[in-house]
């Protein structure tokens, strides 16, 4: 398909433009870095000199900029100095735990805000339909880390039913076999209920933290565009012959009110990859979120880098699928002619 080679061309020169984009920023930010390692606020201007030079900031700008893509051409992203490690290793470690949690909190976005979207569109001005209305305002307003941290005062500390909010395991707890590096997974295939149940349970804040967050496009969305459907003269056709509500409702309504949807769904999804930064603070969730922020507050320019790269990454790759099930849904789109 060309429309396919289209986009997949597109995307070298977007990740070009986040590379340099991101890079002028890192060094746009306040502060040095070198003073930062020092660790001393009484360092001598050798010892800053020095750690200047083993960061390569001694270097002009256009020289660092061309030792880091070169690194990145051999894939490459540098080496964290907090950590110590290469930063690809960092987020290959870290990347399973933020999409653990990433994918949880989608699914239980879709399972609540789709039926609950097309009870309310299916019956306006309703009990649904003001509760829709309600959540979906309440989402919009309140920020991820106000909801989470409303979640753990109620669930953890008043009613006393949710585990202690620091991380994806209880306290001297023991680590599942690292398969996958999905938790609920690799309990799964260790054949472990007891660590299922608490790695389920210690999900279940965070994700619903960030449900929160999608619920409210989602439903406003799909609510918006099952009314239009709802409204148009061959739906009032079906129901004159006497077809079923169901029938009328997923097969002719939804299915045409898909496109809208399925759009907001790859938005929504991107959107979170950011949220997650804030929840993994709220909940010390040791995902790529939590340590692209420690690396930013510690001016550790490698870690930020290869966590833009990587989002951006993911968000080119999820706008591709989207248009792919765009064309699929509807062949109108156009999308797909020249296969």
């Amino acid at each position: 398909m060309s429309f396919l080679r289209r986009r997949i061309l597109g995307i070298v020169p977007t990740l070009f433009g986040v590379v340099v984009v991101t890079f002028l920023l890192t060094r746009l930010l306040p502060g040095d870095p070198a003073v930062f390692f020092a660790n001393s606020p009484t360092a001598d201007a050798a010892t800053i000199r020095a750690i200047r030079e083993s960061l390569g900031l001694d270097q002009p700008l256009w020289r660092q900029f061309m030792l880091y893509f070169s690194g990145l051409a051999r894939g490459d992203l540098g080496v964290s100095v907090g950590t110590g490690q290469p930063v690809l290793h960092d987020l290959a470690q870290r990347l399973p735990a933020s999409a653990e949690l990433t994918i949880m909190a989608f699914l239980i976005a879709v399972a609540v805000a789709l039926p609950l979207a097309i009870a309310a569109a299916c019956n306006p001005r309703s009990l649904v339909d003001h509760a829709c209305r309600l959540i979906g305002t309440a989402g919009v307003a309140l920020p991820t880390f106000i909801s989470g941290l409303l979640l753990i005062d109620l669930f953890y500390f008043r009613l006393g039913i949710a585990p202690e909010p620091i991380g994806r395991i209880a306290p001297f707890s023991e680590m599942a076999p690292g398969i996958t590096g999905f938790l609920l997974i690799d309990t799964v295939l260790a054949g472990d209920g007891a660590g299922f149940r608490a790695a389920f349970a210690q999900l279940v804040l965070p994700a619903a933290t960030m449900a929160i967050f999608a619920l409210a496009p989602l439903m406003r969305v799909t609510r918006a565009a099952m009314l239009g459907v709802l409204g148009s003269a061959f739906i009032r056709t079906a129901r004159a012959n006497g077809l079923r509500a169901r029938t009328i409702i997923v097969s002719y309504a939804l299915r045409n009110a898909l496109l809208p949807v399925v759009t907001t769904l790859g938005m929504v999804f991107c959107a979170m990859l950011g949220a997650n930064v804030l929840v993994e603070q709220v909940f010390a969730w040791p995902g790529v979120g939590s340590y692209a922020l420690g690396s930013l507050l510690s001016l550790d320019h490698a870690p930020v880098q290869g966590f833009v790269l990587m989002m951006a990454g993911i968000v080119v790759l999820v706008n591709l699928l989207v248009d792919m099930a765009q064309a699929l849904i509807d062949p109108r789109t156009g999308l797909l002619d020249d296969a």
